[in-house]
């Protein structure tokens, strides 16, 4: 069997897959422990199964708040194919999060079915709207379209920090400082009786209430 050799930069990706999720998860850990967390319920805590959404820059606290508010629901994502999805899929399996592959502009297709299959099982999916190359806070038709088809609830965790760094990318990554005081935001949302617009105009509008 002849061996294919791999290029410096394929080389580079695939073992950043695996030293960096654990780096990532390690520090949204320690940082988190050290938080001073306000919780502002608009609306309670729901049990079973939701579409889980959150903005693309508010990776580093929201899996942390989900898995705070719901720590034995069976939950899958939906990440991109790109090599970025590739380090964010291996974080989210350390808050046991099962990764969907595929997005709006590829593999769209594969990944409906498989996130529809998903909720047939039992499982929440958690969706970045945004995701995977924005624009920032730009409203896709995924999380709107699965609630929707599966009759579920939309859980939205958003948060704003007193201190954070905020880095230079397409979705204004941000990354709270230690110690810092962190307000969250949860909220139940139904759009069921809504058309995709509506309901995506909906989304978009309570999400951005309490985002930064």
């Amino acid at each position: 069997m002849q061996l294919i050799p791999f290029t410096k930069k394929e080389l580079l990706r695939k073992l950043g897959v695996i030293v960096i999720p654990p780096l990532i998860f390690f520090f949204m850990r320690l940082f988190w422990l050290t938080y001073r967390k306000n919780y502002h319920f608009i609306d309670e805590p729901i049990e079973g199964q939701c579409m889980a959404i959150a903005w693309h820059g508010e990776l580093f606290v929201s899996p942390m708040v989900y898995r705070t508010l719901r720590k034995s629901q069976k939950t899958s994502a939906i990440i991109s194919q790109h090599h970025d999805g590739d380090l964010i899929a291996k974080t989210l399996s350390f808050f046991n999060i099962v990764a969907l592959r595929g997005s709006s502009k590829k593999g769209a297709k594969a990944v409906l079915l498989s996130a529809i299959k998903s909720l047939k099982e039992g499982y929440s999916v958690m969706v970045t709207p945004d995701g995977p190359r924005g624009p920032r806070h730009s409203m896709s038709d995924g999380a709107v379209a699965l609630a929707q088809r599966a009759n579920l609830p939309l859980m939205v965790a958003n948060f704003q920090a007193k201190s954070y760094w905020q880095l230079n990318s397409w979705d204004r990554f941000v990354i709270p400082k230690p110690f810092t005081s962190l307000d969250i935001y949860h909220q139940i949302l139904d759009v069921s009786q809504m058309d995709r617009e509506e309901a995506k105009n909906y989304l978009k509008k309570q999400m951005l209430t309490y985002t930064m």
